[in-house]
């Protein structure tokens, strides 16, 4: 029979206390999604997601919890490990995993995003699309920028598409391309819209004269409830025809708004937008910050996707704001270039900016549902951006 000593050493030998030393990057983790609850928390960073991410990050790097396993993904990868075998031997994040790595979490928060948008404004100001198309400049920049620096062409596109300001559209192409990625492109992702208030601004300023800034915009005209239910239809057909690998994630962003839209699956719609939000929030959060590992996190690469995701948010402001500049041009100064900088996928948080800025300029400019149609425009364009890579770059 074991002596008492023989006891105690064998479970200091077995606890966190003991392995939380064995490599420095484990107590740098602990400490870094600490400081990412905090930022969550203390100073409202895309909260609902920036919590969880934190806390299944400080899950997966508790020493021995044994919460996520990227080794039986690998192998899952290669052919040798069964999503049967994951549920048999895996942690509670490779269960929970399972719906990220189907890109089931991404749809279904497209789904509620969808309920939760209206798309009179785009409809109302059909022109908004191509601002939403310009802002993508983000997203192929920094995939061509990756790609110079040395990252493969599946990394590179999933970092490029951080410049579509669009969270789940990120998880769910990096998901696909580069899943050993995952943790820092959705930090990053999430990371950077939270900040897009102090982000785009001075680009903004920059970029656009007074005159512009000031420019007043007229009324929306009215957008009639057929068109909105025929809209969701007709943009699922015709771009799913065109990206067939884009079917899960538009098609639900433009189910949900169907929902929305019909007038007769209220209750539909209300599930998608609420109850059903927050529980697939919840999982997908905690699934993707167990992705991060100390030993696959802390590294060069990770630093790099940091700063080339800045970089892919400040191209998406500048190419919106670009094309808004030559529209104002040449509709004789009757289209406010700020709009533009709401081409980004950040919805509402985008046109929020650029109606703050608009009244900086003039106090009775109200540019916020004119800013609303490059907003929305620019949850369709990183979708269908994402579709595009994933058509390349996933065979």
């Amino acid at each position: 029979m074991e002596n008492l000593t023989d006891i105690l050493l064998r479970l200091w030998e077995t606890s966190g206390l003991f392995l939380l030393f064995s490599d420095w990057r484990q107590p740098v983790m602990i400490a870094l999604a600490c400081l990412l609850l905090y930022l969550g928390i203390a100073k409202k960073f895309e909260p609902l997601l920036l919590v969880g991410i934190a806390f299944g990050m400080l899950l997966a790097n508790m020493p021995g919890s044994q919460m996520f396993h990227p080794e039986m993904w690998d192998e899952y990868a290669a052919g040798t490990v069964t999503i049967t075998d994951i549920f048999h031997n895996g942690g509670m994040l490779d269960i929970l995993y399972i719906g990220v790595k189907s890109g089931l979490y991404p749809s279904l928060i497209f789904l509620g995003v969808g309920a939760m948008t209206d798309f009179g404004p785009l409809l109302a100001n059909p022109k908004s699309l191509l601002l939403g198309a310009a802002a993508q400049l983000g997203i192929f920049g920094a995939f061509l920028l990756a790609g110079a620096i040395g990252f493969d062409a599946n990394v590179a596109a999933s970092i490029g598409i951080i410049g579509g300001a669009d969270g789940p559209t990120a998880i769910w192409l990096t998901t696909q391309l580069a899943p050993d990625y995952l943790a820092p492109i959705a930090i990053a992702a999430y990371s950077y819209m939270a900040l897009i208030p102090l982000i785009q601004p001075p680009v903004m300023r920059l970029l656009t004269t007074k005159a512009e800034r000031e420019c007043k915009m007229e009324q929306l005209r009215p957008v009639s409830k057929r068109q909105k239910i025929i809209f969701p239809i007709v943009v699922t057909i015709v771009v799913v025809l065109l990206l067939p690998s884009v079917a899960s994630l538009l098609g639900c962003l433009m189910l949900g708004n169907l929902f929305r839209e019909t007038g007769v699956t209220d209750r539909l719609s209300d599930t998608a937008q609420n109850a059903l939000m927050n529980i697939v929030t919840i999982f997908l959060a905690v699934s993707v910050g167990g992705t991060a590992l100390y030993y696959r996190f802390l590294t060069p690469e990770t630093l790099a996707i940091i700063v080339l995701g800045l970089l892919a948010f400040e191209m998406a402001t500048i190419g919106g704001l670009l094309l808004g500049k030559l529209m104002y041009r040449l509709s004789g100064g009757k289209i406010n270039p700020l709009i533009g900088s709401a081409g980004v996928s950040a919805v509402p948080m985008a046109a929020r900016v650029a109606q703050k800025e608009g009244q900086k300029a003039n106090p009775s400019n109200f540019l916020l549902m004119h800013a609303m149609g490059p907003n929305v425009a620019g949850v369709i364009g990183s979708a269908v951006a994402a579709g595009f890579l994933l058509a390349i770059f996933g065979i």
